[in-house]
């Protein structure tokens, strides 16, 4: 089965921590030249210096994602180097709380930060994909696409816009040999799951351990995953062997969603 990248040009959105920082270590261990986007320019440029080398070549750029005018200009950037044959999009989650309890400026700022960002991506890497008629588009979503999470009602909106936002993109770039798929972790032990968890105990005054424990009650793996083994299906379906899988939404959560 051929997963190796070798020759190969990968951007990874959200890549200075958590699984977007996994991806991109992932990705470089198989081959591929990264090139790593986040806010924080010196976790940045500690993962690059981290990366393994592998004959590629590694590069960065800092960025807030919701900036979607600094966003185009810096891949504009990028571009003159080359096309990219891997786009992994990916970014925080907003912060917990209740739907109808949400400012209008907090699903304005997630759809930002999320949509606007990645569609920025999109119409800046697609054209020289299509030109080569090779590559991947994976979004880095959530399982609540499937099934919505308790106090996560900003979440569960926008997470579920951009699926079908992928759904849509992977019909019209089929044509182009483009693939378009959704991984969706389930709870990954990132600073992210730490704040909900934190949350979680001080709404139901219990301790942050307790609270935890029942989180891992409920996945039928009774663990949390690492941000590894969302990297390794991200991985899977970036390389050769992923090549006719379009369209999809795959759960990486230990089997806790309960619908198919």
């Amino acid at each position: 089965m051929d997963i190796q990248l070798t020759g190969q040009r990968a951007l990874v959105l959200g890549a200075s921590q958590g699984i977007g920082r996994a991806v991109a270590a992932e990705l470089a261990a198989l081959g591929a030249s990264i090139t790593a986007l986040a806010r924080d320019e010196d976790k940045l440029q500690r993962l690059i210096t981290g990366l393994k080398n592998t004959g590629g070549h590694h590069t960065s750029l800092s960025v807030d994602m919701s900036d979607t005018i600094a966003l185009e200009r810096g891949l504009a950037q990028l571009l003159q180097h080359g096309p990219f044959d891997v786009a992994v999009l990916n970014s925080g989650g907003p912060p917990p709380g209740l739907a109808h309890e949400a400012g209008l400026e907090s699903f304005e700022a997630a759809f930002r930060q999320h949509l606007l960002a990645y569609q920025a991506v999109v119409r800046a890497v697609v054209p020289g994909m299509k030109a080569r008629k090779h590559g991947r588009l994976i979004n880095i979503i959530s399982t609540s696409v499937k099934q919505p999470l308790p106090n996560l009602g900003v979440s569960n909106t926008i997470r579920g816009a951009v699926a079908q936002w992928a759904k849509t993109l992977a019909t019209e770039l089929g044509p182009y040999g483009i693939t378009v798929n959704n991984v969706l972790p389930g709870a990954t032990g990132t600073d992210r799951l730490s704040a909900i968890i934190k949350n979680k105990a001080a709404k139901q005054g219990i301790s942050e351990t307790e609270a935890a424990e029942e989180m891992m009650a409920e996945i039928p793996l009774r663990r949390f995953a690492e941000p590894e083994e969302i990297a390794y299906a991200v991985a899977f379906l970036a390389s050769p062997a992923g090549a006719y899988i379009n369209g999809i939404n795959l759960p990486v959560d230990g089997g806790r969603t309960a619908c198919l």
